[in-house]
């Protein structure tokens, strides 16, 4: 019995540890880095590895499903924000400050990775979200006239393709420089630079 719980908590602990290890090489190198390498830098055997994850979506989806409900709840913040401008471009801000924190996360909800298919609920409550919030800016004059969310998806587009060579301080440059084009009076608000990861 005594073994028997200690296999469980033994394997509890490698799952956790791969699950953390993969989540912090997805953030900083992608998707596509090899388990083999994952099961490397968790010190643990590949087999460990596949009997936790036997395919890689399997570990993608643990790997992210922390930074999906966080990307959950702001965009819950920014439904929840009275006031519309505030509510759009704060969504447009946490887009960016997740692009900075987590690159793995943008491949597997906005990519064309094959693990995207894991979050296309998420995809779509995201995408279903993102018009309210710009039919609520365009109604309160928030936002220019012609403004639809197509223009928005273009904006987070180009906030997904930044590249992350770049400093912090030219995502922040080109984030308000795409705020300024989409709001009503041509000013970006007030909401708070996006911050470095």
């Amino acid at each position: 019995m005594e073994v028997t719980r200690k296999t469980r908590v033994d394997a509890e602990s490698n799952r956790r540890r791969i699950v953390a290890v993969a989540r912090a090489a997805f953030a900083d190198e992608g998707l596509d880095l090899p388990m083999r390498e994952i099961a490397r830098r968790a010190g643990l055997g590949i087999a460990t590895v596949h009997r936790h994850f036997p395919a890689r979506t399997d570990l993608v989806r643990a790997a992210l499903a922390e930074l999906v409900a966080e990307c959950r709840q702001d965009m819950r913040a920014s439904l929840d924000e009275p006031d519309p401008w505030r509510a759009l471009s704060g969504a447009v801000h946490s887009f960016a400050e997740h692009r900075l924190q987590d690159r793995g996360l943008n491949e597997a909800l906005f990519g064309s990775h094959p693990a995207a298919a894991a979050f296309a609920g998420d995809r779509r409550a995201q995408a279903r979200a993102m018009e309210q919030l710009v039919d609520r800016a365009r109604e309160a004059g928030a936002v220019r006239a012609d403004v639809t969310v197509a223009d928005v998806r273009v904006c987070l587009g180009a906030i997904a393709s930044f590249r992350l060579a770049h400093p912090a301080a030219d995502l922040q440059r080109l984030v308000g420089l795409l705020l300024t084009g989409l709001a009503a009076d041509g000013t970006p608000g007030d909401r708070e630079p996006v911050a470095a990861g």
